[in-house]
């Protein structure tokens, strides 16, 4: 796996580095677990079927995202 801050966008897809990251990061895990669930069925329940399929895309690409998110945040703040 990569140092943070030698992670680039496409690294941080895969999926090795990504279950890397949510094991060091066992609360983000927990929050990003609540996302996935939770954010369909609320979009089921505010607009429907579409928001329920809105909700699935914006989670996916929530879970895939975080990892990449939070190393550069980390980085900016160091820096």
């Amino acid at each position: 796996m990569n140092r943070p801050s030698d992670l680039s966008f496409t690294d941080s897809l895969k999926s090795n580095e990504r279950t890397g990251f949510y094991e060091r990061h066992k609360p983000i895990a927990v929050v990003m677990i609540l996302i996935v669930f939770l954010l369909p069925i609320a979009g089921v329940f505010a607009v429907g079927l579409s928001g329920g399929v809105l909700g699935v895309i914006v989670s996916a690409a929530a879970y895939l995202l975080t990892p990449y998110a939070v190393f550069k945040l980390n980085t900016l703040v160091r820096h």
